[in-house]
C-alpha cells in the first residue's frame, strides 16, 4: 500500500505521480539487484546522494554508493525489495519523501536464502528527466524504544 500525502491544495494527479515515481524507482532498483549489478544500482542514485548505511565511510556520492554496493559482491547473488506501507509526501515540485517498510529477500552466493524487514526512507528527485534517489536510509525497527531504563 502506498499512501501519498500532497501539500494542501494539491490534486489527485500529484498522488498518482507519487505512486508511479516510487513504483518506477523500486522496479529499477530490483532489476539492478536481481544480479547484484553494482554499476546499475549506483546509477539509481544522484551524484550527490547521502545514504545512512550499515558500513562506515560508504555513504556519500556515487563513489561511496559504488563502494557500498561493491562491498556485498561475493556475498549477495540477488536481492529483492518489496516496499509496503509507504507514505509519500511531496516536499517540493519533483521531490518526494517516501517512508515505510521494505521486505528484503536475499540469495547469497552460497545459494542460501534469507530475508529481513527494514524501515525505509527515500527522498526521490527528478534530474534530467529521470527519477533518482537523493537520500537513502534503511534501518531495523528497535524491539523497544531506545530509552535508558
Amino acid at each position: 500500500m502506498i499512501q501519498a500525502l500532497a501539500p494542501s491544495g494539491a490534486t489527485e494527479t500529484a498522488d498518482n505521480e507519487a505512486h508511479h515515481v516510487l513504483r518506477d524507482v523500486a522496479d529499477r532498483w530490483n532489476m539492478a539487484a536481481r544480479t547484484w549489478d553494482v554499476e546499475a544500482l549506483t546509477a539509481l542514485y544522484t551524484p550527490d546522494v547521502v545514504m545512512y548505511g550499515g558500513r562506515p565511510g560508504m555513504s556519500i556520492g556515487h563513489d561511496g554508493m559504488r563502494r557500498y554496493f561493491a562491498s556485498y559482491t561475493g556475498l549477495l547473488a540477488s536481492t529483492r525489495l518489496e516496499l509496503r506501507d509507504q507514505v509519500m509526501i511531496a516536499l517540493a515540485p519533483k521531490v518526494y519523501l517516501a517512508q515505510g517498510y521494505g521486505d528484503f529477500s536475499f540469495v547469497l552466493t552460497s545459494g542460501k536464502r534469507s530475508g529481513t524487514t527494514m524501515r525505509t526512507t527515500w527522498i526521490l528527485v527528478e534530474r534530467a528527466g529521470q527519477w533518482k534517489i537523493l537520500q537513502h536510509h534503511f534501518s531495523t525497527t528497535p524491539e523497544q524504544p531506545p530509552i535508558p531504563q
